[in-house]
């Protein structure tokens, strides 16, 4: 018998013991916040609320958040963590040019208000002078590349990463870029608060060169805003930009050359470095249209407005490092409409996260060793391998895949690589130089810092052991090219994973989170490279017919919703975190059912093994947001909103249908022809 199968069986046996009394329940269950649950609610009609109800309701957001729930816990926890490790290595006597003395000095150059508030913009100057003796369009090139180094926006983000097609080689990245606001709909859209906002942005910019003591404001302002509407108008979407297909473009330097004939690519390369110029052969361009359509747009745009672009491009992304009247300008657009945060941060937040930026990693080293349990480490790598083994086994149970694919996928599968915790190899960041008192250049040294160390990887083999989260995040990732997951230090904390809690819970929180990135690896996206890293098509056609056709019906699912009047969730955008969410759940169940060797879990607090593991998957997605912040979630983000998150993949799961005796007339019931099952 499979061990689906048996778990289905299993499922049946529990549906006894679902009655669900509220007044039956113990008013402790180790690793469920009990009292945050909303029992006047049933769970077959609103389980998100029945799991988290009195939580959202007795929980405000902070006024300098603009959203709040299981991930920002954690991330203030970890915060204050870092923020005592920082404060600690800016009150030391540290040696000259050790990661602590950088640390240091880093945090109180930013903390000196008293110099900051002195020096208004000029820290600034010296790169506004650079963009002011721009005299053409030919000069652009190098003007961009300038502000690529040091992280300054513009309409070509050019980066260096593994080659979708060949993952041990580096390749040069060519990506739509230049909005100031978060999305090209902020631009293009006329329904509800849009056009408000463009207003608010238009005076933001206007503001921003006043502060700055440059011409025209007001004209300014209103020509840079057109101008990047006319990037928006040209770039693609969110959901067309997932398509790792479609944005793999390689083209000759020659090629990309004829195809701009205004932007000169030679000039952009030869101001990187690492000799850019000689090494690079090709290029890969992820929107080939808008970079020639952007070329156009050079040649028509007066060079004064790229100037005048590129300025305010600067000072907004230093602003929060400059004086208040830069800062509080900036948050009043960005923190306020934009995110709807009442409140900036309070000064040492805005420090940490400053240093967090550039020095995260030295500062996780320490983290790791005053935080974290070497005993967490070795459980969560059994439980990962649990997750491994159960997705195996549920590819093998796969009533809808032919065994040519199945075969593919398992080869797949047997190389995923792993990162828990911390990295085994430490970044070198001794050529980074931090001088006391000054912020803004340091600043700019670690942008440059980083440019030089992303350029000069060109020709090398691809150092996979680099890790892209610092051990204190609180996320977890795969990477398709590396074809690897990593969880970091910072989620395997309750109510992820608790070491005190049974492993009921600990598989419907990190087990889950453990199969989302598992499952990125087969989502819409992610199967399309194959166990190398590489972008390969190892499917046969009707298997990715079948596919399709299930993706296209949970897409569907989600379209269904509309967090916001007028606004749903984009079904195609978040179609790679909606499969990871129901197919990470189900394997995770799958792990868990195999874990207890054919017994029964026995009850706690009157629940099930299976009503702990759902509940345990439930708390995870603990989320409230405001309204500019969710508005703004639906437009840029993969991930659908939290609350969805928690009720929508189990709508699927025939599991969780017995664990609660969810019955047809029931909010959340589906019928079972309608439930989506993927991996």
């Amino acid at each position: 018998m499979s061990h689906l199968k048996r778990f289905a069986r299993a499922a049946v046996m529990l549906t006894a013991v679902t009655t669900l009394v509220a007044q039956d329940r113990s008013p402790r269950v180790p690793g469920i916040d009990v009292s945050g649950m909303d029992l006047s609610v049933r769970p077959q009609d609103d389980f998100f609320r029945y799991v988290n109800g009195k939580w959202v309701d007795n929980t405000p957001i902070p006024a300098d958040q603009s959203s709040y729930g299981s991930f920002s816990i954690l991330r203030d926890r970890a915060q204050e963590a870092v923020r005592g490790i920082i404060e600690s290595g800016a009150k030391s006597q540290a040696a000259p040019g050790s990661n602590t003395q950088k640390i240091g000095d880093l945090y109180k150059s930013f903390m000196d208000e008293a110099h900051i508030e002195s020096l208004g913009v000029t820290p600034l100057n010296a790169e506004l002078a650079r963009i002011a003796q721009i005299k053409d369009a030919h000069d652009l090139a190098a003007a961009f590349a300038r502000a690529s180094a040091i992280g300054v926006r513009t309409p070509f983000s050019v980066n260096i990463g593994a080659d979708q097609r060949n993952s041990d080689q580096y390749a040069v990245q060519v990506s739509q870029s230049g909005l100031g606001m978060p999305d090209r709909d902020y631009y293009l859209r006329n329904d509800g608060k849009f056009p408000d906002t463009r207003k608010a942005y238009t005076t933001y910019i206007a503001r921003t060169f006043a502060l700055a003591n440059q011409a025209d404001p007001e004209g300014a302002a209103a020509r840079i805003a057109s101008l990047e509407t006319k990037l928006a108008q040209l770039q693609w979407d969110r959901a067309r930009n997932r398509d790792r297909n479609a944005t793999y473009n390689k083209m000759g330097v020659p090629a990309l050359q004829a195809a701009t004939p205004h932007f000169d690519w030679q000039a952009y390369l030869a101001a990187m470095p690492g000799g850019a110029r000689t090494k690079v052969s090709d290029i890969i361009v992820r929107q080939p249209d808008y970079v020639k359509a952007v070329d156009q747009l050079i040649a028509d745009t007066p060079v004064e407005t790229w100037k005048e672009y590129l300025k305010f491009a600067l000072i907004s992304e230093y602003a929060n490092g400059l004086s208040s009247p830069f800062a509080d300008s900036q948050f009043e657009f960005n923190g306020k409409v934009i995110a709807g945060r009442q409140q900036q941060q309070p000064r040492w937040k805005r420090g940490v996260n400053e240093v967090e930026q550039s020095l995260g990693e030295p500062v996780g080293r320490v983290y790791v060793e005053q935080y974290f349990k070497p005993e967490a480490k070795a459980r969560m790598d059994a439980l990962i391998r649990n997750l491994l083994a159960a997705f195996k086994a549920g590819i093998d149970d796969l009533e809808w895949m032919s065994p040519q694919t199945k075969k593919e996928a398992q080869a797949k599968l047997a190389k995923y690589g792993l990162k828990i915790a911390y990295p085994d190899q430490w970044r070198d960041y001794s050529a980074f130089e931090v001088k006391p008192g000054d912020h803004i250049g340091n600043l700019i040294r670690y942008r440059e810092f980083q440019n030089t160390d992303s350029w000069t990887r060109l020709g090398k083999p691809v150092e996979r052991w680099r890790w892209g989260f610092t051990p204190q995040t609180v996320n977890a990732s795969y990477s398709s090219t590396n074809n690897e997951i990593t969880f970091p230090a910072g989620i395997l904390q309750p109510p992820f994973f608790d070491m005190s809690a049974d492993d009921a819970i600990n598989y419907g929180a990190i087990g889950a989170v453990i199969g989302h990135e598992i499952s990125h690896g087969f989502d819409d996206q992610g199967r399309k490279s194959d166990g190398d890293g590489n972008l390969r098509d190892w499917w046969t056609a009707d298997d990715a017919k079948k596919f399709d056709e299930r993706t296209a019906k949970l897409g569907a699912q989600y379209e269904s919703y509309n967090p916001l009047p007028g606004m749903k969730i984009n079904g195609k955008q978040t179609m790679g975190e909606n499969i990871g969410d129901l197919s990470g759940l189900a394997v995770a169940y799958r792990a868990y059912r195999i874990s207890l060797n054919g017994k029964e879990a026995p009850v706690i607090g009157g629940y099930t093994g299976d009503q702990r593991f759902f509940l345990g998957f439930g708390q995870i997605w603990r989320f409230k947001s405001r309204e500019e912040s969710l508005r703004n979630q639906l437009l840029t983000d993969v991930h659908s909103p939290g609350m969805y998150r928690a009720f929508v993949p189990l709508t699927n799961i025939d599991a969780w249908y017995a664990a609660f005796n969810v019955k047809p007339g029931d909010k959340l019931y589906r019928a079972p022809e309608d439930r989506v099952k993927i991996w």
